[in-house]
C-alpha cells in the first residue's frame, strides 16, 4: 500500500484506549501507533473512551484501538459510541461496532457461506441439553474477548460445563457452545490484519485453552504469536470473512482470526472489527501504513 505525501497539520485525531485497570491488558503498540499517526503532521491524543472531559467533537476521528473492557461494560459503550459518533466521525463506524459485539455474527457468516466454527447460542432461560458427547467442547460468552469466561471441555464432562453456563445466564450473558478444534494445538491460530480494505499482516499464535485452565481464570489472549505470511486458502476466507460482513460501512481496520478444521480448510474464529490487536510491535514496517490510513481518513 503507497504511503501518501500530503501533511494533516490541523487535523486532530484521538487514538481510544481503555482506562489502565487490573483486569485489562496494556496496549503496547499506542505509544508507537500515537508517534507515527504525529509524523504524518496530525495531532494524536490518546484519550479513554468513557472520560467525561474529552470532547469528542473537538476532534476531526476518533479511532477505537483498545477499549479492552468493553465486553463487560456494553451498556455504557454502547451509547457511548453513538454518542461519539454524533460528536466526530468514529472508526470503526457504530453499525459494525453493534453488530461484531455480538458473536452470533458467526452464524450469520456460516449462513453466508463463510467457513466458521460451529456454535450454538445459550441465551439466559435456555437450559444446556445436548452438550457434546462425542468430542472436546468450549464454552464462552457472545459477548466476550481475551478469552475471557472461556473453558474447554472434555467429550461428556457436563457437569462443570453446565455450571459454567449457569453463571453467565446469572449474569445476563448468552453462552456458546463450540467444538474444540484440534489443529489449533498443533497448526495454532492466524490472525489476518486489514486496514484500509487491503490485506497488511498476519501472525501465528498458539492455543490458549487447556484443560488444567479454569474458565474464570485470567488468559493469556495470545500465547507464542510470531509473524506468519498466511496462505492463499486463509487470505481467500478471510476476505471472503469480510465480504459477508452486512453492514455497509467502511471498514478502517479489520482482524479476521482463523483456525484449520479437521480436514485442514480455515475457519473463522473470530471477526475482529472493534478493537483488535493489530500486532505492530511484530510488524514496524506496518506501522507508517497504517498511521497512514489513519491520517487520510482524518481527512475525509
Amino acid at each position: 500500500m503507497p504511503r501518501s505525501t500530503s501533511r494533516t497539520s490541523g487535523t486532530r485525531i484521538a487514538l481510544v484506549t481503555s482506562a489502565p485497570r487490573p483486569d485489562t491488558s496494556t496496549d503496547r503498540d499506542l505509544p508507537f501507533l500515537r508517534d507515527a499517526v504525529a509524523a504524518t503532521g496530525a495531532e494524536a491524543v490518546v484519550v479513554h473512551w468513557d472520560d467525561p472531559a474529552v470532547d469528542w467533537a473537538s476532534h476531526d476521528l476518533a479511532v477505537i484501538r483498545s477499549t479492552w473492557d468493553y465486553t463487560w461494560r456494553t451498556e455504557e459503550f454502547l451509547p457511548w459510541v453513538d454518542r461519539c459518533a454524533a460528536a466526530t466521525t468514529l472508526a470503526n463506524p457504530p453499525a459494525v461496532v453493534r453488530w461484531n459485539s455480538d458473536k452470533r455474527y458467526l452464524g450469520e457468516l456460516s449462513a453466508r457461506g463463510v467457513p466458521a466454527v460451529a456454535t450454538r447460542y445459550l441465551p439466559p432461560g435456555t437450559e444446556p441439553d445436548g452438550l457434546p458427547d462425542g468430542h472436546e467442547y468450549v464454552v464462552k460468552p457472545a459477548a466476550g474477548a481475551g478469552a475471557r469466561y472461556a473453558g474447554r471441555y472434555r467429550a461428556g464432562s457436563h457437569g462443570a460445563a453446565r455450571a459454567h453456563i449457569a453463571r453467565m445466564h446469572a449474569e445476563g450473558l448468552t453462552a456458546m457452545v463450540q467444538p474444540y478444534m484440534p489443529a489449533i494445538d498443533t497448526s495454532g491460530e492466524r490472525a489476518l490484519v486489514f486496514v484500509g480494505g487491503r490485506f497488511l499482516h498476519a501472525v501465528a499464535k498458539n492455543a490458549v485453552l487447556s484443560h488444567a485452565t479454569a474458565w474464570d481464570e485470567r488468559k493469556v489472549a495470545h500465547p507464542g504469536v510470531r509473524p506468519w505470511t498466511p496462505t492463499a486458502a486463509e487470505l481467500a476466507t478471510a476476505e471472503a470473512a469480510l465480504a459477508a460482513v452486512p453492514v455497509r460501512s467502511e471498514l478502517l481496520y479489520a482482524r479476521v482470526d482463523l483456525v484449520d478444521d479437521e480436514d485442514g480448510t480455515p475457519c473463522v474464529m473470530e471477526l475482529e472489527l472493534i478493537e483488535p490487536n493489530l500486532f505492530l510491535a511484530l510488524h514496524p514496517a506496518s506501522l507508517p501504513v497504517v498511521a497512514d490510513v489513519i491520517a487520510s481518513a482524518a481527512r475525509r
